[in-house]
């Protein structure tokens, strides 16, 4: 039986009391209901935002992470008085205060294929904000196995994607994409940006489909793949069908329990912000400087697009993006040291592999990338 409503509740809801299709009884619905949002980040934040003022009495939060300077640009959940605290925790605060009406639930831990189903069981609806592959298809095939709906959504640059995968109704992600990318082949946001107010569109219409399932009101995503580009603002939608030899849902599942796909997707350990290409290739920030103070005959490679040396440089340093790396070996001495570089490392860990396939042998990685560089030896270049 559905809860009732205090006084206070029905002032707060009194819009949504108004719409014949929520009104009272679908309110107490809504208090009664359960969310996970795994994330709370770009697509999180709105979506745990509008979950909260909409009445959903319990909300789950899973991250792992610190709120970073460079996280506010878009994650609106959190501010800059809580730069440096635990995610889940400056966000449970923010949802509070928004609603002290509804109970708020976090799971600081990594998502892994250990935790996923003890963290999900107490949740009908699974909202996916995450901004990986691995949690991603974990978030999936938790989904599919535990008979409950996944609310999708992805963003990138200016273009979004929105969906709700369903197995007992319609296809799930894997239907759509049934491996996880090689290494290295989609950039990160933090390697190709992403335009701030994205992630609050298509966070908002992640919370208004999970409402929907709520509510059992209107037509849902499921079946239906929607695209979204900011720039010439458009929607268009891409009908999906269930692929019957699909691993974790078709007709002969090879997928029955949950898996791990770090190892799949090439992002290390819990997603660390600089990436590293192992102890025979890395080389510290203030390494590189004592050998360039020595004056040792270094060819520094920047793997960065050219916009970003606008932002930051090293002086002598040569950019060829990695994009056009593969084409331009050429221009390179293959007799010299070359130590490769970009914004954090994950591109210049992939330039590494394409130089050391092409039979480039004296090659270093800047562990951390210019970020690196600005933190630990010139202060005067800005860490984006």
């Amino acid at each position: 039986m559905c809860p009732d409503l205090s006084h206070e509740e029905i002032l707060r809801y009194s819009r949504h009391l108004l719409i014949p299709e929520v009104g009272l009884e679908g309110q107490r619905k809504l208090k009664s209901a359960s969310v996970l949002v795994v994330g709370s980040g770009g697509l999180g934040s709105p979506a745990a935002l509008y979950l909260a003022a909409a009445g959903v009495g319990h909300l789950g939060l899973v991250d792992y992470d610190v709120v970073d300077a460079s996280n506010l640009q878009r994650q609106i959940i959190h501010g800059t008085a809580t730069v440096g605290r635990r995610k889940v925790e400056s966000a449970r605060s923010r949802l509070l205060d928004l609603n002290p009406h509804i109970e708020v639930e976090i799971f600081d831990e990594p998502f892994t294929s250990a935790n996923a189903q003890r963290i999900a069981d107490a949740f009908q609806v699974i909202v996916d904000g995450s901004d990986n592959f691995p949690t991603r298809y974990l978030t999936n095939d938790l989904c599919v196995l535990s008979g409950k709906p996944n609310v999708y959504g992805a963003v990138f640059r200016f273009d979004g994607q929105a969906s709700v995968f369903d197995a007992r109704r319609g296809p799930c992600y894997r239907c759509l994409f049934p491996e996880p990318p090689p290494p290295g082949l989609v950039p990160s946001c933090a390697d190709a940006g992403v335009l701030g107010i994205l992630p609050g569109t298509i966070g908002t219409i992640q919370a208004t489909e999970a409402l929907k399932l709520l509510l059992g009101i209107g037509t849902s995503l499921i079946g239906k793949l929607m695209l979204y580009n900011a720039l010439d603002m458009s929607f268009e939608y891409v009908a999906l069908k269930k692929n019957p030899r699909c691993k974790v849902c078709g007709e002969q599942p090879e997928i029955t329990g949950l898996i791990d796909y770090e190892a799949f997707c090439g992002v290390p350990g819990m997603f660390h912000n600089e990436e590293s290409a192992g102890s025979e290739w890395d080389l510290e920030a203030r390494q590189l400087a004592e050998r360039l103070r020595r004056g040792e005959p270094l060819l520094l490679l920047d793997v960065r697009e050219p916009h970003e040396l606008q932002i930051s440089h090293l002086e002598g340093a040569v950019n060829i993006p990695l994009g056009e790396l593969a084409g331009r070996l050429s221009e390179l001495d293959s007799t010299s040291e070359i130590v490769l570089f970009c914004k954090v490392g994950s591109r210049s860990r992939r330039a590494l592999e394409l130089l050391s396939s092409a039979g480039f042998r004296r090659l270093k990685h800047l562990k951390g990338g210019i970020n690196a560089w600005a933190r630990e030896v010139d202060p005067r270049l800005p860490v984006y």
